[in-house]
């Protein structure tokens, strides 16, 4: 048998006290598969292999970590460079937009116009949307809440009431959703608000001019639907 060298020697002792290969690494600096080829016969005590499973799987643990954490911070510096591509204050033609698109997604496409959303930040920027655009205060403005049965409806109308300046006495009653089983994905702590405009049927309509213009689609589109007319001749559903 070929005699062993002074780092095979050093490598089987450390080995012998329990060490994995990659701590015995750090005192011999030899690759990994040499250590393979000269450790490969030697069995850990039951003792020796729980610490190196349970050092693995600490590491495993880290590296998961270390994954996200570093993702974390490339979505930040995303963000960040996104953030330095928009010159603030907004010119008044991309604010007139910016808000006119957030209304064809969330506002109302009949009657007048409403706005429903859960979120703070968007409800925030449309009235003061309104505000700008046509001149129309938050006091002038009428609200809903939408709820579940364990939430304090007063409290979070008092929310709403200071985050958008529409008065409480402005808020109508409020729909409580029935008690339900089912799994809510989501936690609208704040419920979900409407915000209307009263006597505004052509205020959505002068929004809906300004995404029109922006677009300018309608040809195009309508050319299309008319070739799948058809897809609008198929009779709905009767409910019984």
């Amino acid at each position: 048998m070929k005699a062993l060298t002074e780092l095979q020697k050093k490598a089987v002792a450390l080995r012998l006290k329990g060490l994995s290969y990659n701590e015995i690494r750090k005192h011999i600096g030899v690759a990994k598969s040499s250590l393979s080829l000269w450790l490969k016969d030697i069995e850990l005590r039951p003792e020796q292999r729980a610490r190196l499973y349970s050092k693995q799987i600490q590491v495993l643990s880290l590296g998961t970590q270390s994954q996200r954490e570093r993702r974390k911070r490339e979505v930040d510096e995303i963000i960040k460079t996104a953030e330095r591509e928009v010159s603030i204050p907004l010119s008044p033609d991309v604010l007139r937009l910016m808000g006119a698109a957030l209304y064809w997604a969330e506002g109302s496409k009949r009657g007048m116009c409403e706005v429903t959303n859960s979120d703070p930040h968007l409800i925030y920027f449309m009235v003061r949307w309104i505000e700008a655009m046509f001149n129309i205060s938050s006091n002038n403005l009428k609200a809903r809440l939408n709820i579940y049965s364990q939430q304090d409806d007063k409290a979070i109308k008092k929310f709403w009431s200071e985050l958008t300046g529409i008065p409480v006495e402005n808020f109508g009653k409020s729909f409580v959703k029935p008690v339900s089983t089912g799994f809510k994905k989501n936690n609208l702590y704040y419920g979900t608000i409407k915000i209307e405009i009263p006597k505004s049927t052509d205020v959505k309509h002068r929004i809906f001019g300004w995404i029109t213009a922006a677009l300018r689609t309608d040809a195009k589109v309508g050319l299309v639907q008319q070739r799948w007319q058809s897809l609008r001749e198929v009779k709905r559903p009767v409910n019984l």
